[in-house]
């Protein structure tokens, strides 16, 4: 068997978006909507998992010696 080749981040989010258009149709039989949802369910916490990563990576700050420091964001507003 083939290895599955793993889907990219915009390509979840459309298929995610594919599955929700089809649940709210109402016109899949029960089944099908478990299977869906489930599918949608994997999906959703596979982007949320990948969204943190990139969080992560982008909070990071270069300094001028090289090394990586942690960006700390102030709120003005507190």
């Amino acid at each position: 068997m083939a290895k599955e080749k793993e889907q990219k981040f915009e390509e979840k989010m459309k298929e995610l978006e594919t599955i929700i258009n089809e649940l709210e149709t109402g016109e899949i039989d029960l089944d099908s909507s478990i299977e869906k949802y489930t599918r949608a369910m994997k999906l959703v916490s596979e982007c949320d998992e990948k969204l943190k990563d990139i969080e992560e990576q982008v909070n990071k700050i270069v300094k001028e010696d090289g090394s990586l420091e942690t960006f700390q964001y102030e709120d003005s507003e507190s």
